[in-house]
């Protein structure tokens, strides 16, 4: 059954940037999309950031020694098999896909970044891939249909599109994004393209901008803790629009596109029926709100609590209480959907069955904690934990 998609407006779409999306066999048993080409009609500015993870996929190694750069043209993903623990052979891959896409558009292999997603340790079925390169390269368009069909290429377990742009007055921003399983906050299990055509001239400095949101956004998200060999979030500013801009001005529109996009990631998390925002406010630092919330969102005691519409206020609490976060465990306080359930270190009467039943008629369900201390606060994005999740990751090789 295919992915839902998700609305693609012309006015959100980036100039001087032509994309597809097609089927090349990479997900042999499906006729799913498997491969994307974005392609900028210029040298673009492009910087990236990628997983933390000790063991990394071949096509994170090539790419980030490229960026930030002033001078990338294309970025090729394949779906379907990550090229991850592939040993030499996946790095000639990674080399490969980049210098077939250089060919087909009239750069330097360099000029090419390259990502993968999907199935550990398989190596790439390399006759489907240039397949695939030929026929993106043949059906290059800025349409919105391509950007649909480069949106859906990108996709492994996820059910829907992930899609989203910035409004206002400042540069267009555009984003699309997969993820659904696999998904820690250190970098989610997750690919995300941004895209502007906003001119940019110092690739450093936007560097440091991209890093600042991703901590911000992709860094707070988790659905299992487990993070990937294949993270990467990549950013490309093609200048078509002639606007120059300071990096500092694309900060909110890249904010509102990543906030965005790491929700929808969340709420798409395998088996997930809820999408919970967990806030954690009254902290001494920064460090100690973060600590809080990523381990209220990570525990497994909460996230079936949420599935169970459960108001379990004492998981939410022993967790930030094991976090390593410093605090007086006398001052907290806790809300449910706004519900106070615990107050200043103490249980307060509420309608548990009312609360509950609430629980169960939203797909929104918000944790907020109250540490009783400084001013420094955290939002952290999870979802719950379900049987389906359970049964299929015990089946997914």
């Amino acid at each position: 059954m295919g992915a839902r998609e998700r609305e693609i407006r012309p006015e959100w779409l980036p100039r001087g940037v032509r994309v597809a999306g097609v089927h090349c066999g990479v997900k042999a048993a499906t006729q799913a999309r498997d491969l994307a080409l974005f392609v900028s009609d210029g040298p673009a500015v492009a910087v990236g950031t990628f997983t933390t993870n000790r063991v990394v996929a071949a096509p994170v190694v090539r790419t980030r020694a490229l960026v930030p750069t002033d001078a990338a043209r294309a970025v090729v993903v394949n779906s379907g098999n990550a090229n991850a623990c592939t040993g030499e052979q996946g790095m000639k891959d990674a080399e490969a896909m980049a210098r077939m896409t250089a060919a087909r558009i009239g750069c330097a292999p360099e000029q090419v970044l390259v990502c993968s997603t999907g199935l550990i340790g398989v190596p790439l079925p390399m006759q489907a891939i240039e397949r695939g390169i030929d026929e993106a390269a043949r059906q290059l368009d800025d349409s919105v249909q391509s950007w649909r069909d480069a949106a859906r290429a990108i996709l492994t377990t996820d059910t829907t599109t992930k899609v989203a742009a910035s409004g206002g007055e400042g540069p267009r921003v555009f984003g699309l994004a997969k993820g659904a399983g696999m998904i820690a906050p250190r970098m989610a299990t997750m690919l995300a393209f941004l895209f502007t055509d906003a001119r940019v001239r110092d690739p450093e400095r936007l560097q440091k901008v991209l890093q600042a949101v991703v901590s911000e956004t992709f860094n707070c998200i988790t659905v299992d803790g487990h993070t990937s060999t294949n993270d990467t979030v990549l950013l490309l500013a093609t200048g078509a629009s002639e606007q120059e801009v300071d990096a500092e001005a694309l900060s909110c529109g890249l904010l509102t596109v990543c906030t965005e996009l790491a929700r929808q990631i969340v709420a798409d998390g395998e088996g997930a029926t809820k999408l919970v925002t967990v806030c954690v406010e009254g902290a001494d630092s920064s460090r100690d709100a973060l600590l809080a919330a990523r381990a209220i969102a990570e525990s497994l005691l909460v996230k079936t609590a949420i599935y169970g519409c459960d108001p379990n206020w004492g998981r939410i609490v022993s967790a930030a209480g094991y976090s390593g976060a410093s605090f007086q465990p006398e001052l907290v306080s806790v809300r449910i959907n706004g519900v106070v359930v615990y107050d200043r270190g103490r249980p307060v009467p509420f309608d548990r069955r009312a609360l509950s039943e609430a629980m169960r008629q939203s797909k929104e369900i918000t944790l907020q904690v109250h540490l009783g201390g400084g001013s420094q606060r955290c939002t952290f994005w999870t979802c719950d934990l379900t049987e389906a999740y359970v049964r299929f990751n015990a089946e997914y090789s």
